[in-house]
């Protein structure tokens, strides 16, 4: 096992001597290079790309090894593969499982003179381990501490050996750009975005000005022109897998190419993958606040940061030879990109004090008082040069004993690199550990407690009153658990607003509004100049309106690190576009697979080398699906899939019909929402495939059946529009002898599908999202009858009207096929939104008492819609049932914060 000093490299100071008036080193050399161009992809953005050279197009990909279909290897069979690949990545199964597995197989094919590929589960994990693809191995570096001891006994921390797991870094990056599935997901240069209307957009990171800037900068060496720039996007957060058993913490570290979408590095895959695990120290209480343990444990963190990036740095000035997603090899510099990390692994990464900003000067007791210096490193060195340690610490909030890890390679700066952390800073930290916990501060102060405890209790009451949902958390309990995660604030912010307004004074709803406004539109996954603007104005007003929270008591003042953040989104979009590709959700939700169920899968002694051992079992295993599909070897299932060699045929390797993959999917009831694979489209809504029985095939008797009898002419009147157009606006609706007879059969759905292009929202590849529009009478035993949104023209709400899906149904006209929705229109409540929560109110629309009813076609539906009872100052009954809201209320707010795709489509 290797060894490596960690407190002898010159990431570091050398056997921990002071610090003062220390001299950073400077890597003068930028040697530079200029990108090779990439075909226009097919959007709706223009891309103007970065000056390219007048290199030639590269040669077309040389074959896959392993083009015969039968080339199972080391499986040597679908079956087998299938095996291996369901015991241990789906059931996850334990060796003992899998050799019972192994016994039933081999006890059914003993009559036919066979046996089952493998005798045990050793032999099974020899087979994955022989595995050509993927599975980039990771190797163990002893850390110690080398420097002089106290007198007497030193503490046990300095006398440890720690234990760095890593990978190398550079082979992983060429497993993760050799992934085919990324092909139309990548952007091989840096360019320029730009919208129809002109404006410049920031979506994916190579859209950004910083990556620009890195390409201008090593396009002066003619050694490096024609390459392809790829910054290493990094990420590291603790995280712990079980407090019973004594706190037991992990801290990943991982990488993903930044060349690579947005949407691709949220996508699952191995877009994002962990390159190492870093040594945790640990102490006694007595020790952990000592001023030398924590300069040896940040120290030990840089030079472990340091060496994990080590292998890059040769070709961070000299090209790297790739094969890329789309077979081609490529030369490539890669450079250290964006960090993801929360507030306290930015102080640790930025080398300042707890409470200042990573990014500028601000001191922490005025954050937001006005402009402050950025921090770089060069003002940073050049601080540290001038001024002792102490003053650096109480007046810069700088840290002179610590070395950011990036200060010897070429082109980073820790301070830039930085980049905003929705999840922490503004969904985790401002609205559920500040706001959240502020209004019910005012509730108590305002109120008194024992009232305030009843208006806390009844919005909560409110919070589970909500109407379903397609992704929509409920909290049949309100906001009663203990343990709060990222994705509890998540959804307690899509239905907050609603639930305070009329206990909360104008200023508050103003100041939580903005906030929403704010953190809704910096979340979408392209946002152009405009928006730029909506996030300023609605940050101006969040910081003008909290002003409340201090006028009520509740705060004295407001200088909080998270919310200070806030004020270095716009820059951090142009410079690496879009937050929502590098926010700390993306390692956070990579912790289960990487960290969570490989630890669940161990004897939990000595966990992490078997934790190892499962993530490189895995990774191959995926590979090598990879690897098969792309030769057409997963075509069908197991069985047919053999049963078709056993015929002497040969699979095929096609491409892959969306619209037949689309009609495949599992009709399931069950399924509310989720990601659609395949190519962007913009909206496609559909009837179910299941049509319902027990309903009349006739339109007079389903009229009566449903209670709906005006359902025969409303019927009429929507196929004389279909056939004849729609009434011009104003004019009366067509006599009911001119409209066409249809009486039957009709078919009756209890759910619709609609399909839309939704990268802000968790989705897949292609960036599509699927929800399903449900009108079931029988839903859990209570009718859910969902709301929707159709444009129906106009200039209120966009042109956009809520209506209420009472009945799906589809019947054939003269040999056409229609699918069409009798819904009941809800109409906006006066011009404007309300000034209070931003949010339309809108009120179900009767003509003459009786409910305005149409039948309209499913195309006209644009998606499901999430309506929010104007609750007021009325206390919800203890035994109020959601699935009553919609009919309890006379008037809703129209939820724009159900979804990111929703927001964007109501603003």
């Amino acid at each position: 096992m290797p060894h490596y000093s960690s407190f002898t490299c010159r990431h570091c100071l050398k056997n921990f001597k002071s610090s003062r008036g220390l001299s950073r080193h400077r890597n003068s050399e930028h040697r530079q290079f200029t990108p090779a161009p990439e075909d226009e992809d097919e959007n709706r953005f223009e891309r103007r790309y970065h000056k390219l050279a007048n290199a030639p197009p590269p040669p077309p990909p040389p074959p896959e090894d392993g083009q015969d279909p039968d080339a199972w290897d080391p499986f040597g069979s679908r079956a087998a593969f299938a095996f291996a690949e369901f015991q241990f990545v789906e059931l996850q199964a334990s060796e003992r499982n899998i050799n019972t597995a192994l016994d039933i197989w081999a006890a059914s094919l003993h009559e036919f003179g066979r046996s089952a590929p493998w005798e045990s589960a050793k032999e099974l994990y020899a087979d994955i381990d022989c595995i050509k693809h993927g599975g980039t191995a990771w190797k163990t570096y002893n850390i110690r501490y080398t420097g002089p001891l106290p007198p007497g006994t030193p503490p046990r921390w300095m006398t440890q050996t720690y234990e760095l797991c890593t990978r190398d870094t550079r082979k992983l990056l060429h497993e993760q750009l050799g992934t085919s599935i990324f092909k139309d997901d990548i952007d091989y240069i840096p360019y320029r975005q730009f919208n129809h209307g002109r404006h410049r957009v920031w979506s994916n990171l190579m859209s950004g000005d910083w990556a620009w800037k890195q390409a201008d900068l090593i396009t002066e060496d003619p050694a490096t022109h024609g390459c392809a720039f790829v910054p290493v996007v990094a990420g590291s957060d603790k995280t712990t897998v079980s407090v019973a058993t004594g706190h037991q913490e992990y801290h990943p570290v991982y990488i993903s190419p930044g060349v690579f979408t947005g949407t691709a590095r949220r996508a699952r895959g191995n877009g994002v993958l962990p390159v190492a695990f870093l040594a945790i120290p640990k102490t006694s209480k007595k020790h952990r606040k000592k001023p030398a343990y924590q300069k040896f444990v940040r120290q030990m963190y840089h030079a472990s940061l340091a060496r994990i990036f080590e292998p890059l740095k040769t070709y961070m000035t000299t090209p790297d030879i790739v094969r890329c997603p789309d077979g081609h090899f490529r030369r490539v510099i890669y450079g250290l990109g964006p960090y993801i990390a929360d507030y306290p692994e930015q102080v640790w990464l930025a080398g300042i004090v707890q409470n200042w900003c990573p990014k500028c000067e601000a001191h922490p007791d005025h954050l937001d008082d006005g402009d402050t210096r950025l921090r770089t490193k060069t003002t940073t060195d050049a601080l540290i040069m001038c001024f002792d340690p102490g003053i650096l610490w109480d007046d810069y909030g700088i840290r002179s004993d610590v070395v950011p890890f990036t200060h010897d390679f070429p082109r980073a700066d820790i301070h830039e690199l930085i980049c905003s952390d929705l999840l922490h800073q503004v969904i985790k930290g401002s609205f559920k550990d500040h706001l959240v916990t502020w209004v019910n501060e005012y509730l108590v102060l305002h109120h008194g407690e024992k009232r305030a405890l009843e208006i806390i209790q009844d919005i909560d009451r409110r919070l589970s009153a909500v109407p379903e949902f397609p992704g929509l958390r409920r909290f049949p309990d309100g906001r009663d658990f203990h343990q709060w995660t990222g994705d509890d604030s998540k959804a307690l912010m899509k239905i907050y607003l609603g639930a305070v307004a009329g206990y909360l004074p104008a200023d508050m709803m103003k100041a939580l509004s903005a906030f929403m406004e704010f953190c809704y539109v910096v979340r979408r996954n392209a946002i152009s100049a405009p928006d730029l603007v909506t996030i300023q104005n609605a940050l101006d007003r969040f910081h003008q309106y909290r002003q409340a929270f201090i006028d009520c008591g509740v705060r004295t003042d407001i200088s909080l690190p998270r919310q200070h953040s806030l004020i270095h989104y716009i820059r951090s979009i142009r410079l690496f576009a879009s937050p929502n590709g590098l926010c700390s959700s993306i390692t956070e939700s990579k912790h289960i697979k990487a960290v969570k169920e490989p630890w669940r899968r161990s004897s939990r002694y000595k966990a992490l080398p078997q934790m190892l051992v499962t993530l490189t079992r895995l990774d191959k295993l995926a590979a090598a699906r990879r690897d098969f599909t792309v030769r057409g070897m997963m075509t069908g299932t197991a069985s047919s899939y053999t049963a078709m060699v056993l015929a002497g045929l040969q699979p095929q390797v096609e491409a892959v019909d969306t619209a037949a993959a689309l009609a495949a999917e599992k009709d399931d009831e069950e399924d509310d929402d989720g990601v659609v694979h395949g190519p962007r489209s913009l909206s496609d809504i559909e009837l179910a495939p299941t049509p319902q029985r027990g309903y009349p095939k006739y339109l007079v008797a389903l009229a009566a059946h449903v209670g709906h009898p005006t359902l025969p002419l409303l019927l009429r009147q929507f196929l004389h529009a279909e056939l004849h157009g729609p009434p011009a606006d104003g004019a009366t609706l067509p006599l009911l002898h001119t409209c066409p007879i249809f009486d039957g059969p009709i078919t009756v759905h209890h759910s619709a599908i609609a399909r839309f292009y939704a990268p802000s929202d968790l989705c897949g590849a292609g960036g599509m999202y699927r929800e399903r529009i449900r009108s079931n009478p029988h839903w859990h035993g209570y009718a859910r009858r969902d709301t929707v949104l159709i444009d129906a023209g106009g200039l209120v709400m966009g042109g956009i009207v809520a209506a209420r899906a009472l009945l799906l149904f589809s019947f054939t006209f003269r040999e056409q096929q229609y699918e069409c929705a009798l819904v009941h229109w809800i109409t906006p409540v006066g011009a404007a939104p309300d000034p209070d929560t931003g949010m339309w109110v809108v009120e179900p629309e009767y003509v003459g008492g009786a409910p305005s009813l149409q039948v309209v076609n499913v195309d006209t539906i644009a998606r499901a819609s999430h309506l929010i009872g104007v609750y007021g100052t009325a206390e919800l009954p203890e035994d109020f049932h959601f699935s009553d809201s919609l009919d309890a209320f006379n008037t809703f707010f129209v939820n724009p914060y159900a979804d990111h795709h929703m927001h964007e489509l109501l603003t």
